[in-house]
């Protein structure tokens, strides 16, 4: 079923243009599924007691426009297909008229936190959720491309305020990271992110940057060069 909240762009949330930032874009997305999952009885607390918890494998969002400082907006999600570990999810975001500004898809597993192993929903919440058509967007694959040539930059800890509920770094701070590693000035019309290992405080993430004609890819990894995730932007 889907599940919508109205709200309106705060001055807390917006950068030096006076408009919605792509962190805040992506923080409506992810307070959307929250507010649904607690509201039909999923919550973080009841699932964490459970000791399961979904986990963001992979995102698509596509920004049609940016929302300006005082707008008001409509923030809505569903979920369009559930097989086995797997839930898939889609956002949007939708200006007054209602127009769409923001469409997402998004690629979860369900995790056993105590045995840390991919494990099925359960058909009350498989249920709870329910099923509806796919949004209307232009879908890519879920592996992102590495460009052949890439820079390595400086390295950085990770810090509380990374840090969510899971105990892991949110999905978020990922793109923020990364958002950090490309000229400001850019303005991104999609983002893809790949989520590989989960990072966590205490954790160093170096970070790899390559460039493309049409995208610019940031691998965040760790000393090993283990990859815990792999942002692209396209403008």
């Amino acid at each position: 079923m889907k599940y919508t909240f109205d709200t309106r762009i705060r001055y807390s949330e917006c950068d030096h243009r006076g408009t919605l930032t792509l962190p805040g874009i992506i923080n409506y997305l992810q307070d959307c599924s929250t507010f649904q999952s607690e509201d039909i009885g999923f919550g973080v607390k009841k699932i964490k007691e459970q000791k399961r918890a979904w986990i963001l494998s992979y995102w698509q969002i596509v920004v049609e426009r940016y929302p300006k400082m005082m707008e008001k907006v409509t923030v809505g999600t569903f979920a369009s297909k559930f097989k086995g570990i797997i839930g898939e999810r889609n956002f949007f975001l939708n200006d007054a008229e209602g127009r769409r500004i923001v469409s997402a898809a998004s690629v979860w597993v369900h995790m056993d936190t105590e045995r840390m192993r991919p494990v099925r929903p359960s058909e009350e919440e498989i249920n709870a959720y329910g099923e509806e058509e796919p949004l209307d967007m232009e879908y890519e694959g879920r592996k992102i491309v590495l460009p052949e040539h890439i820079k390595e930059l400086e390295s950085f800890p990770i810090r509380r305020y990374h840090i969510d509920t899971n105990e892991h770094v949110n999905n978020c701070q990922y793109v923020q990271m990364a958002l950090e590693m490309i000229p400001a000035d850019k303005i991104i019309r999609q983002v893809r992110v790949e989520y590989r290992k989960s990072a966590v405080y205490g954790d160093v993430i170096y970070p790899k940057l390559a460039e493309a004609v049409d995208c610019t890819v940031v691998e965040l990894c760790d000393a090993q060069g283990n990859i815990f995730a792999v942002v692209e932007f396209k403008e």
